[in-house]
């Protein structure tokens, strides 16, 4: 009984130890501005704050620093100095995001246009074989009355001749009936 008793707590401490903790996910932002400074150190004066993104021209590099050129506009460029570990080679992911969900939406509206095709297509492949079927029994009942046609001709041809054959024939017999008397 004794063990019992110090068995329930020990179970129900366990459960409590197992409940887990809820937790908000969030997420890293890589959307900052770098400064630009007059030169390679913190000391000298910012010219300006750079966007995440922004297209600048390396043409120096030393001691963890880069002079990078930057085009304001068709005949101003602004030359200064950067932390080289803010400069990146590849394009930046926002960048590239937005150019994959543009080029996504156009991906789907082709895919919408052919579908759209080929739901056209499908519906005259159904009417060209409806159609073929349609004809093919046309062609086939054709056939079945041309040769009832020909047949009833045939049959009237035939009674045509027993006619003919009747009425030949009992002349005949009259004519020989005169002759043998």
């Amino acid at each position: 009984m004794k063990r019992f008793k110090l068995f329930i707590p020990a179970i129900l401490a366990l459960c409590l130890m197992g409940q887990t903790v809820w937790a908000q996910k969030a997420y890293v932002t890589d959307e900052f501005r770098i400064s630009l400074r007059r030169g390679p150190s913190i000391e000298n004066k910012i010219l300006k704050f750079l966007p995440s993104g922004q297209i600048v021209e390396v043409s120096e590099s030393q001691e963890g620093w880069c002079r990078i050129t930057v085009s304001e506009g068709e005949n101003s460029n602004l030359q200064g100095w950067v932390l080289s570990r803010y400069l990146i080679s590849r394009l930046p992911w926002e960048i590239q995001a937005k150019s994959l969900i543009k080029e996504n939406a156009l991906l789907k509206e082709r895919l919408a246009s052919i579908e759209k095709k080929q739901t056209g297509t499908i519906r005259l492949e159904q009417d060209l074989t409806n159609t073929i079927n349609t004809l093919t029994k046309e062609n086939k009942d054709l056939r079945s009355s041309e040769r009832i046609k020909w047949l009833a001709i045939g049959a009237l041809v035939l009674l045509c001749g027993l006619i003919i054959g009747q009425l030949l024939g009992g002349q005949q017999k009259k004519r020989k009936s005169y002759i043998i008397s």
